[in-house]
């Protein structure tokens, strides 16, 4: 079943409700269940849905896939804590749009600017892998967030589950998607929508083979910027 999207009024009314969601038993029970690595051992793990962040005046949005299980799910903040976020946020300060070129908890002193970044699940999903209807479940989130960005021209897309997310947001704006493939610095102007630029994700097994280097993200983010 897909969840209706409903109208909230403000960022900060929609977040606190992902963070009480229990929609999708299955995240739930595994999110709850993730025994923190040895590194961490001292650290309370967050365990629940992940908020977006940033600056809500912003004009570009990233949209990844979902927390990481010691990443978010650990510190309470998408692409906080882990590799993945490592290797974006020191593209996004070399663009200018961070304060800072790590992250590693939310209250660090990081700051977005013209940048707010979401995931197209909210919760950490076993082996990274959401199932189609948990996708789905969580979508009406990602709904509501980009009406509520209200100055928002870019949204960037990191993977293909990302991607699909945004398609689905067009589809469901009555704009066909006909024709739209997922590859690495593809743009897509849709009538009516923020443009759209898809990226790899930049996980470790992208990184670590190459297939997305850091050259390759910094250059990608500094077109976004200039488009």
């Amino acid at each position: 079943m897909v969840i209706q999207s409903k109208t909230y009024p403000s960022l900060m009314v929609l977040n606190n409700t992902v963070i009480q969601c229990c929609l999708c038993p299955r995240l739930v029970q595994y999110r709850e269940s993730v025994e923190p690595k040895k590194i961490y051992r001292d650290e309370t793990y967050w365990k629940k849905p992940i908020p977006s962040f940033g600056d809500t005046n912003a004009s570009i949005l990233v949209l990844g896939l979902a927390p990481a299980s010691h990443g978010g799910n650990r510190t309470g903040r998408i692409f906080t804590g882990d590799k993945s976020g490592d290797f974006l946020f020191k593209a996004l300060y070399e663009t200018g749009l961070s304060n800072q070129p790590r992250s590693n908890y939310r209250d660090d002193g990081l700051k977005l600017h013209d940048l707010y970044i979401t995931a197209s699940v909210k919760c950490a999903p076993p082996k990274d892998k959401p199932t189609r209807q948990e996708f789905l479940t969580c979508h009406h989130y990602l709904k509501s967030e980009i009406h509520l960005l209200k100055n928002l021209k870019k949204v960037i897309v990191l993977g293909r589950i990302a991607f699909d997310a945004f398609l689905l947001f067009a589809r469901e704006q009555g704009v066909s998607t006909k024709g739209l493939k997922f590859e690495f610095g593809a743009v897509y102007t849709l009538p009516g929508l923020p443009t759209l630029f898809a990226c790899y994700h930049p996980s470790p097994h992208n990184t670590n083979t190459g297939r997305l280097t850091q050259e390759m993200l910094t250059s990608f983010l500094k077109q976004v910027i200039t488009h």
